[in-house]
């Protein structure tokens, strides 16, 4: 199947807490055999044995593995795109250094809570229909950092959708950087920093000054 093939859709989606429960252990196990065995391992059966329940439970929320794989992959990318939208939201009307600095903190923050699942996820995000779902949350993003952008009080843009592109694009491959090699807390601490800096002077430099005092509304 190609990979623009959009994902099969799980089966139902978990309305009881126990239901939910058993979910949430179906997404935990899936990620541990992804980083513990690898993305051509991990089957249904073996999920199932993780997450100490039947294939036939799990089969009762995911028709497929490639379903599984989706839910997972589109459920971890859900909770980035959620860091960055709020993180754009909160950020409306300030000045872009503070932009800059709320925006690269939230989308690492959210890359890196939980370095396993983002490092083992890369893989499903070439296949089962992962590119659809990267590139929706992508487009999420995106959308976000451009609206964020519009209200800048310190700049004006006249191309707010490729000032929104190379900012996203600019943190991105250094996550990804920081998750393959396993980075210390004191590495990305020091990213986190460049990144603020690189993001700032790009978005000042391609600015149109806003006079002091005047209203951004």
């Amino acid at each position: 199947m190609p990979i623009s093939a959009p994902p099969p859709k799980p089966r139902k989606s978990p309305v009881q807490a126990r239901s939910m429960a058993t979910v949430d252990a179906i997404h935990m196990a899936t990620i541990q055999v992804l980083a513990a065995e690898g993305l051509a391992l991990c089957t249904t059966t073996r999920v199932a044995e993780r997450a100490g329940v039947s294939v036939g439970s799990l089969y009762q929320y995911y028709p497929n593995r490639r379903s599984l794989l989706a839910a997972v992959l589109g459920r971890h990318l859900d909770q980035v795109a959620v860091a960055v939208e709020q993180a754009c939201i909160a950020q409306r009307r300030k000045p872009i250094a503070d932009m800059a600095h709320e925006l690269v903190y939230a989308f690492l923050g959210a890359k890196l809570e939980h370095p396993s699942a983002s490092k083992a996820l890369y893989a499903v995000a070439e296949e089962h229909g992962g590119a659809l779902l990267v590139a929706h949350a992508k487009g999420r993003m995106h959308r976000a950092v451009a609206s964020m952008l519009d209200t800048a009080t310190d700049a004006r843009f006249d191309d707010l959708s490729t000032a929104s592109l190379l900012t996203m694009s600019a943190m991105i491959g250094p996550a990804q950087a920081l998750l393959e090699d396993d980075a210390s807390a004191e590495l990305v601490d020091v990213l986190q920093a460049h990144l603020c800096t690189l993001i700032q002077a790009y978005l000042r430099a391609i600015s149109l000054s806003v006079p002091t005092g005047k209203s951004t509304e």
